[in-house]
């Protein structure tokens, strides 16, 4: 029931012509997302909500006891995130410092979100999506996996501070667990860790290390699926279901939604999860 509920509010909120044509004429929309908006409806429904397709599939029925969640923002949560991330004169987003070690990390008071996750799952790229309509922040992208070797930190308005962990797994710096543990367990103003999942694969056992570090320290953490779109729809239903079981039967401080990366939706993240 809960599938159809979200297709119906989806139905609805697509034929209001009205909210539309509102979000399309907002002067903190951009282009990028005002083109989104004028896509035809299957074709805006598909780039938004990119799992309801694997929703379809489900018959609660003879799954009583799966709940599954996905991120699902109204088009009004999209066009404000957007405006979050857009720079301008009174919203400057800037690549602020990087450090090896806590101690070295700048003292700020702006919550922070942080985004970890295995070499080569694709953080550098969600990143530079994020970061998009902020032209002047460099986000390099290498097609060797293990780039990051430091903590990256990146204002992003009055908002909050973002900040790019390096990846863990292959060509990890030497010094990754102490660093990046230390940062979990003793950064004060942390509120939400990204932890970015390869939707392939699904949850390797280095992601379980990063898991048990957030489950041990008692943070609110969410998972991020990336790379939806190379996988079969069948193979990722079953990563899905497979990942959702796993949240709702193994952890406590994950965030029970999945967040699968579009770029509609990838704007959406670190707003809508502070709150």
């Amino acid at each position: 029931m809960a599938a159809l509920g979200l297709q119906f509010r989806i139905k609805r909120l697509l034929a209001t012509s009205t909210v539309l044509g509102r979000l399309s004429r907002a002067s903190s929309t951009s282009q990028t997302f005002a083109e989104v908006l004028r896509l035809p409806q299957r074709q805006l429904t598909k780039l938004v909500y990119p799992l309801q397709e694997l929703q379809q599939h489900l018959v609660p029925d003879t799954m009583p006891d799966l709940h599954l969640k996905t991120f699902d923002p109204s088009l009004e949560d999209i066009t404000r995130a957007d405006s979050v991330f857009a720079a301008s004169p009174r919203n400057r987003i800037d690549y602020l410092s990087s450090a090896e070690r806590l101690d070295h990390a700048p003292a700020l008071s702006l919550p922070e979100v942080c985004f970890i996750g295995r070499s080569n799952v694709g953080k550098s790229s969600l990143l530079k999506a994020l970061f998009s309509l902020a032209p002047d922040v460099e986000v390099r992208v290498s097609k060797k996996p293990g780039h990051t070797k430091k903590m990256n930190f990146f204002k992003v308005g009055k908002y909050f501070t973002l900040v790019d962990m390096p990846g863990y797994g292959y060509r990890a710096p030497e010094d990754f667990v102490d660093m990046v543990e230390t940062y979990l367990k003793e950064r004060r103003n942390l509120k939400r860790t990204f932890l970015l999942v390869d939707s392939v694969v699904g949850i390797t056992k280095t992601d379980n290390i990063a898991i048990e570090m957030c489950e041990e320290f008692g943070l609110p953490y969410v998972m991020v699926l990336t790379k939806i779109d190379k996988s079969s729809k069948g193979h990722l239903l079953k990563q899905v279901l497979q990942i959702q079981k796993f949240v709702n039967t193994q952890t406590q401080g994950c965030f029970p939604q999945l967040f699968p990366v579009r770029y509609a939706s990838c704007l959406c993240l670190c707003c809508m999860t502070l709150e």
